[in-house]
């Protein structure tokens, strides 16, 4: 018998992908002026795949199409942006777009601990018998 259900799960890894997002925003937002430093951005799709062990693929209707690849990281589905420069010195880093990563995750992170807390209330109003 699974004593929590997959919801709770479901939310461990919706928090471990924010979690992921905060620290690459946080390193990005931290080298805003380090020259040659290229952003980093957190894969939904690379982070999908390691939870669910699935491989997803797009199909390529024609041979001339690129593939889909990401770099390797040490945060699961983290992937750097090589060939974009926003600054003089080659750095990536759009600290307004970083802005709004930051602000957006926050958000979701909030709702994402909102109902976690729910889940484990209503656990707990179970085991007092209904107190």
């Amino acid at each position: 018998m699974k004593l929590f259900s997959n919801t709770v799960s479901t939310l461990e890894h919706a928090l471990n992908y924010s979690s992921a997002k905060q620290k690459v925003i946080s390193q990005n937002i931290a080298n805003v002026d380090t020259p040659n430093y290229k952003a980093k951005d957190v894969s939904f799709k690379a982070v999908l795949q390691e939870v669910t062990g699935q491989s997803f693929q797009a199909k390529r209707s024609d041979a001339r199409h690129y593939e889909f690849t990401s770099r390797a990281s040490s945060l699961p589905g983290v992937a750097g942006k090589p060939n974009v420069n926003y600054n003089e010195n080659g750095n990536s880093v759009d600290l307004d777009k970083e802005m709004a990563d930051l602000a957006t995750n926050q958000i979701y992170y909030n709702a994402l601990t909102e109902r976690i807390n729910g889940k484990f209330n209503s656990l707990q109003t179970v085991i007092r018998g209904g107190k």
